[in-house]
């Protein structure tokens, strides 16, 4: 019998919609069959069969005094759990218990340990029918207008609502009070002076928080974090007058990280020691003065009330107000000696969860992929092991360092497993939730995510395993053969950008295969940990890492936000040899905003086979590769082999001490690509339903992050990372307004998403020369406009001293036989305004504009541009020039010349 968790959704309902509005009947509901979808219902002889079988019923309308049999269901998961827990001691034959449709409303986690588990080699089923929620969720009524504050309404704050995150109406999560900073800051070691006192006046201070996004600079943009990869946070804990004092320990740790003595290095050799650019943030939250905009929210806590502000058309007597409470909605901790096992959670929607570390003194000082330094002395000891010990110890650092290297603090998922074997999640939808959606920790064994749906999550996606055991001497302490495979992975994180679609820590024989990821603010796969001692010139941290699979992936509009990650990232070491080594082969990855690669070998990559993907439209690189190997003195590179892909790089073929690029091949457009690699790549067809599983309504889409503008002769360029969350409908186009400092007529334009993706960069004409302006974008659907940005550093248009750029440099081509993979580094200077382009020219008597947001950024982030000139002859000598176009004009000219290859 074929396994129904390879079947479509609407296959696994089997018989059971055979009868549904009878089945409904006997659960006293009016539930209806809808086509294509599993509904909870069993005639009268499946009825009689199931109840042989000891399988256990709940629905919404159940009740707990009732023995949990098809025709008189219990009512609450707990007592569901109580009666699986008398009966799966000895299984004969798997235990479902069947969860009608409707809301489950938690008022705690389901906890579960290894008594929950299946026996014999069964299974026990949660099984839900497409329309089962678990939610962590308290609703939002009583919605009045506010007297005196135009379009503002508040509502009293439900019995046991004391803090959220999150809000969210008819399903479209809302923004937290949000906007700019309202006063200059001054760096002290507790915080911050202010240039004013305006801040001291707000209410509720305390509740205040900063964000640090980071990223590459775009034209002017403010750029902070620590390092560009990340978006810290951090709460204020109190202001007086100016004096604003940063919340403890989240201040230390974002400012003070330790350095090795005498070096310029941090000792977890991860990022800045300290917020940079004077710890300015780029944006302030949570704060009642903030809401001004429709679909912004704030929760007032000491006076229990929340506080809205309605999109046009929303209607808070009828909506459906959400504001999530419960941490986490099921947890099953198993332990080394008794791990949970032969579990599975079927067609369940998971929603309404929140995760309020971040909103305490702990704030979120990340250091990568989600993971954060917490505790009093984090910044000095945590994870920082054998390299923060003897007399590398900086004077004053007490108490001594945590092991292992790198075993920084986790983000909790608000759905969790620990030491889980052979536990399955298939058929379900991950969404609204506050922290990683799925998180299968330390000693996950032999556990599937199959064809899940996660999306609307603060942070990341997908956890396997853990990074803070290397070396475990347990086996069951190992994570190992995991499958995340068919799931649809979108827009996410929302919260925490610097977080990842699915993350991988220390692991065997996993596999990660035909997921779609798309629509992420930075990398979409995260493989393995450990590997920065490289910097110091030290090998990476030992682990049990082999036999990992990347395989058939497609990941597409993904590092919106943050830079410096990629489609698919790795570092440390990753097997013992070539042959047990992480296999990377069959994806598809293209469109990518944010500087990276898309395949990322970072640092201490060992033993890493790139083959046969298919990668164009990357910023920077397609993939990074060269690391030297510190495990010897022999001065080779990281094994890793580069081999039989479908890229735009074009690096020719060779042996770099190890690091062995062969049989690649240049691809112009990407149907140069084969077409069977191509369609094998995502979703397989079994699973396709992903794809269109509907969350929530369409809404407005999200808030462009990091808007930058330069000023020329009457207007003003602007760039800014785009709006990832669609939220159901996508981004049509932008609305831009620039407005004159001080008041004034604003003058607005607009471009089309099509356009500033060609582009990467907008354009206000018709202003004033001499007035300085403020720029705010916001992004478009067919649903409605978004919220507007943090408004960009103003700019003073003016004719300028009509500079030109200088010349590129270092102008080369790799060939092959009708295309040329075309290199250059950007002008040592740009002139009087901004490089926006570059024209090449060719010898054939072409002309090509060359745009986007690497050619605009470039210049700014210090990295080198490269594009692919196709439609060329083989076996042909080609000159090409370069030269770097700004709002001023076109520099000069740089040259080289090229010939294509036979074949």
């Amino acid at each position: 019998m074929p396994d129904p968790r390879n079947r479509t959704r609407a296959g696994l309902i089997g018989a059971a919609t055979v009868l549904a509005t009878a089945a409904a009947l006997l659960l006293g509901t009016s539930a209806q069959a809808t086509p294509g979808q599993p509904v909870y219902g069993l005639n009268k002889g499946q009825v009689q069969e199931q109840n042989r079988s000891q399988d256990v019923y709940v629905s919404v309308h159940g009740d707990d005094a009732a023995p949990g049999t098809a025709d008189r269901p219990v009512r609450t998961l707990d007592r569901a759990q109580q009666l699986v827990r008398a009966r799966d001691g000895d299984l004969t034959a798997d235990l479902t218990v069947h969860l009608g449709p409707g809301t489950f409303r938690l008022d705690h986690p389901l906890t579960m340990d290894a008594s929950d588990s299946g026996s014999n080699g069964h299974t026990v089923v949660w099984q839900g029918t497409g329309d089962t929620v678990l939610s962590g969720g308290l609703q939002v009524t009583g919605w009045r207008p506010v007297r005196g504050s135009a379009g503002l309404w508040s509502a009293p704050a439900p019995a046991g609502l004391v803090n959220t995150r999150q809000l969210y109406v008819d399903g479209q999560r809302e923004e937290r009070a949000t906007g700019a900073l309202p006063v200059t800051l001054t760096e002290t070691p507790t915080g911050y002076t202010a240039s004013s006192d305006v801040m001291s006046h707000w209410r509720d201070p305390s509740d205040i928080e900063f964000v640090y996004t980071g990223g590459t600079s775009a034209f002017n943009a403010q750029v902070e974090g620590l390092g560009n990869w990340t978006e810290p946070r951090c709460p204020i804990a109190s202001i007086s007058g100016t004096t604003i004092t940063m919340a403890q320990p989240c201040w230390d740790n974002s400012t003070k990280r330790v350095m090795f003595p005498g070096s310029t290095r941090t000792v977890s050799m991860v990022g800045p020691a300290s917020l940079s650019h004077n710890a300015t943030p780029a944006r302030v939250e949570n704060a009642f003065e903030l809401l001004t905009q429709p679909g912004q929210w704030y929760l007032d806590r000491s006076a229990h009330t929340v506080y809205y502000m309605p999109r046009a058309g929303q209607r808070l007597a009828d909506a459906d107000v959400e504001a999530p409470v419960l941490q986490q909605l099921v947890t099953a901790d198993g332990t080394t000696q008794a791990p949970v096992h032969d579990l599975a959670f079927r067609n369940l929607r998971f929603e309404y969860a929140t995760w309020l570390t971040p909103s305490s003194p702990e704030g979120f000082s990340e250091i990568q992929a989600g993971y954060t330094i917490t505790g009093a002395d984090g910044y000095a000891t945590e994870g920082l092991c054998q390299f923060l010990s003897g007399s590398s110890v900086p004077a004053g650092t007490t108490p001594p360092a945590t092991c292992p290297f790198g075993a920084w603090t986790k983000e909790p998922g608000n759905v969790s497993v620990q030491h889980g074997e052979r536990v399955d999640f298939s058929g379900d939808v991950f969404t609204h939730l506050g922290a990683a959606g799925l998180d299968l920790g330390d000693g996950a064994q032999n556990d599937a995510v199959r064809g899940d749906v996660f999306t609307d999550i603060s942070g990341n996606g997908v956890e396997l395993g853990g990074v803070d055991q290397p070396l475990p001497t347990a086996d069951a302490d190992h994570t190992r053969g995991n499958q995340v495979t068919d799931n649809h992975l979108y827009g996410l994180p929302v919260e925490f950008h610097g977080g990842v679609a699915v993350l991988n820590g220390y692991s065997e024989d996993d596999v990660i295969a035909h997921n779609q990821i798309d629509h992420t603010p930075y990398t979409a796969i995260s493989m393995g940990w450990g590997g920065w001692p490289d910097k110091i010139k030290v090998p990476a941290t030992p682990n049990y890492s082999h036999d990992n699979q990347v395989s058939d992936n497609l990941i597409y509009d993904h590092m919106a936000v943050l830079d410096d990650g990629g489609g698919i990232y790795t570092q440390g070491i990753t097997g013992t040899s070539m042959a047990d080594g992480e296999k990377v082969t069959g994806n598809v990855i293209h469109d990518q905003y944010g500087f990276g690669k898309a395949v990322y070998t970072d640092n201490g990559c060992t033993y890493e086979t790139v083959s046969g993907n298919v990668m164009y439209g990357v910023s920077f690189a397609d993939v990074s590769a060269r690391h030297t190997d510190y495990r010897d003195n022999l001065g080779n590179n990281d094994p890793t082999l580069i081999s039989g892909n479908w890229w735009e790089e074009g690096t020719p073929d060779g042996d770099n001490k190890g690091l062995v690029t062969q049989g690649n091949h240049i691809i112009a457009s990407p149907a140069d690509a084969p077409a069977a690699v191509v369609a094998a790549a995502g979703i397989e067809p079994a699973y396709t339903w992903v794809l269109h599983e509907r969350t929530a309504p369409a809404g407005v889409p999200g808030t462009p992050l990091l808007v930058g503008t330069f000023a020329a002769d009457g207007s003003v360029y602007a760039t800014w990372n785009p709006s990832y969350q669609e939220n159901g409908s996508p981004v049509d186009s932008y609305a831009l307004s620039a407005t004159p400092v001080g008041g004034g007529q604003s003058v607005t334009a607009r471009i089309s998403a099509a356009d500033f993706q060609r582009l990467g960069y907008a354009v206000i004409p018709g202003l004033t020369n001499g007035t300085a302006y403020s720029v705010t974008v916001a992004a478009r659907n067919r649903v409605g406009t978004g919220d507007q940005s943090i408004p960009a550093a103003p700019v003073t248009p003016g004719p300028g001293s009509g500079a030109l750029p200088g010349a590129v440099s270092g102008v080369s081509g790799y060939a092959a036989a009708g295309s040329v993979s075309l290199h250059w580094a950007v002008p040592a200077t740009s002139g009087a305004t901004n490089v926006i382009g570059y024209t090449v020219t060719v010898s054939d008597g072409r002309t090509i504009q060359v745009t986007g947001r690497d050619a605009v950024d470039t210049q700014q982030a210090g990295k080198a541009m490269f594009r692919v000139i196709g439609d060329l002859q083989p076996s042909t000598t080609y000159t090409f020039t370069v030269a770097a176009v700004t709002a001023t004009g076109t520099g000069p000219a740089s040259t080289t010349t090229v010939t294509t290859t036979a074949s």
